[in-house]
């Protein structure tokens, strides 16, 4: 299953890639979402997967020790994006779970069994 194209990770992180390192960075974050929704991502993707493979798979490449800062003598770089490899942020996770059918979170109107939701009436007027 092909989410993303090397071309397309190239032109995202606007460096050249190794074909090793592009193929490694789709193959866990492949590995990462199938772990997430299982069997549910189809070939081609669905709408919504290829944008999050790409941030994944750009991380990975650009931040695989997931490092938060830097400083050299007097220059102190932070990075937004601190999460570490292809773990994948909150957000990366719900938008992955809404674009294969799946529930963002769970709530409290479904997680409880059928036959275990209240009985309700509706008050009316006599």
């Amino acid at each position: 299953m092909l989410l993303f194209t090397t071309t397309e990770l190239v032109a995202l992180l606007r460096t050249p890639l190794p074909q090793e390192s592009a193929d490694l960075a789709h193959e866990l974050t492949l590995d990462a979402f199938r772990g997430e929704v299982g069997d549910r991502l189809t070939d081609p993707p669905q709408p919504g997967i290829k944008s999050v493979a790409l941030a994944v798979a750009a991380r990975v490449l650009t931040n695989p020790g997931g490092v938060r800062s830097e400083q050299a003598g007097g220059m102190l770089v932070s990075y937004v994006d601190a999460q570490t490899g292809v773990v994948l942020s909150e957000d990366e996770r719900r938008r992955l779970r809404r674009s294969v059918g799946m529930a963002a979170g769970a709530g409290m109107l479904d997680i409880a069994p059928e036959d275990a939701a209240p009985l309700c009436t509706i008050w009316r007027p006599v």
